[in-house]
């Protein structure tokens, strides 16, 4: 999974370059993330980082490949689009025949990306997309990443409440365990609200 600037370790050095910053041990360095894209993706790759519709839109035309090609580490322009949380990108992506069920290395769907960040409107997009296919929203809800999360764990973890609230309401399970036994609540920060809304759909889940 690509990983969106101010997050998950991805900074800037003092002139403004983004990477990764890589403690060596003798020495430190930065990991230059522009470097491990090939040439011929990178402008769709910065399209879908960024947000702007038309370079993406220009980008997809000239490009030879699918659609669901990956593009960076194993993401694809769909997944990119969801982390960076790019409404119009995923729009327009979907429009050209995305799959919403692709995979990226790790295991995560788009909707994982989405629900990481905590984009409401994506979230309700992509189910909304997907509707008319209620297995297929169904698998979404349960696809499980490498360490078996779900779209749900990944927005407990995240404490966003919205996407909590429409994906407990579009079916997703409080009590599916991922690789460490741990259910959704139980990644939330403790004595939160989130923690405590998803352990009692989790008690409410076990009484129906």
């Amino acid at each position: 999974m690509a990983v969106p600037g101010g997050r998950n370790g991805l900074e800037e050095d003092d002139e403004g370059q983004q990477g990764v910053y890589l403690d060596g041990g003798d020495g430190d360095a930065w990991a230059d993330l522009d470097h491990d894209v090939p040439a011929h993706l990178r402008p769709l790759v910065d399209a879908a980082q960024s947000g702007d519709l038309d370079a993406l839109r220009t980008a997809l035309d000239s490009y030879e490949g699918a659609i669901d090609d990956p593009v960076e580490d194993g993401d694809t322009v769909l997944h990119l689009a969801c982390l960076y949380g790019h409404l119009p990108c995923v729009q327009y992506i979907l429009g050209r025949g995305a799959s919403l069920e692709i995979r990226d290395e790790e295991g995560a769907l788009p909707l994982h990306d989405a629900c990481a960040g905590g984009f409401t409107d994506i979230v309700s997009h992509i189910l909304e997309f997907a509707s008319t296919n209620p297995e297929s929203v169904t698998r979404m809800l349960n696809t499980v990443d490498v360490e078996g999360d779900t779209p749900l764990h990944h927005a407990a973890r995240g404490e966003h409440m919205d996407v909590v609230k429409i994906l407990l309401q579009a079916g997703a399970s409080p009590k599916k365990t991922n690789a460490y036994g741990q259910t959704p609540a139980e990644l939330a920060d403790q004595n939160t609200e989130v923690r405590a809304f998803l352990a009692a759909a989790e008690s409410a889940d076990e009484t129906d």
